[in-house]
């Protein structure tokens, strides 16, 4: 029976996600339709153009996977470049590698082999084990005393316990010790932060990508689903929804909290303000978690000096309230209880797919969205 509706599908949100989708069922002749609530295309990768630099409006965004399928896939589309993320840690303006491995325990404690470092952490980690026995506590109540089992005192005071608290709003006492289950801590001079296969950014920006994706697709920006739900509804016989979860419930259960961050952005008259592409705040008093220099994405060895131009970004890990846009999820038991109920009612939409970080109510690296919708294609 042929479908007497306009579309097969209507993709709400146009992030990784929802143009993914499309991508797929568009291949497959299906008549797909992606609004948008937003000005323009990409959801939370969206790169602005600002003094030919790609700026990552919606927060550093760095692909990186280990499955050969994703990454062919989506180097069909648009070339990736060689970018490896190696963030460095400001503390009280000394410098430090990221993530923690010999480098950074070189920075902390002058060690120059695997032996003295791995010697340093059984003492510091011993300190805090010690402290819990005393207090005959076999498992560790919250996260100071977690990381502090994993990792000792001085990495965790200097390196995690005022990033942490600034970027969720709690102290680290307050937090659950399952947020940080394992650090990765290596005994190599290794400042390459992910240990996948392949990472890189799309050469043009991630705009480039997601033209690809949405090539031949129809498309409306400044178009807000729930401004007139029914009328769109009408539009397909499925709805492809990658929004608010709770939003799509109309909040009846109630709202569910996510993080959310604050960019102020600045352009700079140098060619390059802090020589790296993401610098971590560690430090409670600074108001701001990192700083963000977006030409390091794309832009290596002589061209950074090309451009006498830099872009920066400071960014701020606030709650989240209505209007604002909402980031992480808070996984916590009240949240995650509150999400399991919006979770079964959605199980039970014969017509709609959720899919995505708001839609699920999950974190997800971009890697594992893409494989997530080449899955329900059978890629």
């Amino acid at each position: 029976m042929v479908s007497m509706k306009e579309y097969d599908y209507l993709i709400v949100g146009s992030g990784l996600f929802g143009a993914t989708f499309a991508y797929f069922a568009h291949q497959m002749g299906k008549r797909c339709l992606v609004i948008d609530k937003r000005p323009q295309l990409g959801g939370n990768v969206y790169c602005k153009d600002v003094e030919g630099i790609h700026v990552h409006q919606y927060g550093a965004h760095i692909f990186h996977t280990s499955n050969k399928k994703v990454w062919d896939f989506v180097n069909s589309l648009v070339p990736f470049n060689r970018y490896t993320n190696s963030p460095v840690a400001n503390y009280q303006g000394k410098l430090y590698n990221l993530p923690f491995n010999m480098n950074t325990f070189y920075q902390m404690w002058g060690v120059t082999t695997p032996k003295e470092a791995q010697a340093k952490l059984d003492e510091e980690r011993a300190e805090m084990r010690a402290r819990l026995d005393a207090e005959g506590v076999k498992e560790p109540r919250n996260l100071e005393e977690q990381a502090q089992l994993l990792i000792g005192k001085s990495v965790y005071e200097r390196l995690i316990k005022g990033y942490t608290e600034k970027q969720w709003g709690r102290k680290c006492t307050e937090l659950p010790a399952f947020i940080i289950k394992r650090l990765p801590v290596r005994l190599v001079f290794d400042n390459n932060y992910f240990n996948d296969s392949f990472q890189g950014i799309p050469i043009g920006g991630y705009n480039k990508l997601i033209e690809a994706l949405l090539s031949g697709v129809e498309t409306r920006v400044n178009t807000d689903y729930f401004s007139d739900r029914k009328v769109f509804d009408a539009l397909a016989d499925k709805i492809v929804y990658t929004g608010q979860l709770d939003e799509f419930f109309d909040y009846k259960y109630g709202h569910l909290n996510f993080r959310t961050v604050r960019f102020e952005t600045e352009v700079l008259n140098e060619p390059n303000h802090q020589g790296n592409a993401v610098v971590n705040y560690t430090e409670a008093t600074v108001p701001y978690t990192r700083v963000i220099e977006h030409k390091h994405f794309e832009s290596f060895g002589q061209a950074v000096y090309d451009n006498p131009k830099t872009v920066i970004s400071r960014e701020y890990s606030t709650e989240w309230k209505p209007g604002m846009e909402p980031y992480y999820p808070v996984n916590d038991e009240k949240n995650n209880t509150l999400a399991d109920r919006y979770r079964a009612e959605a199980a039970e939409q014969k017509n709609v797919i959720f899919g995505g970080r708001l839609a699920e109510y999950k974190y997800y690296d971009m890697a594992p969205i893409i494989e997530k919708v080449m899955t329900l294609f059978g890629k």
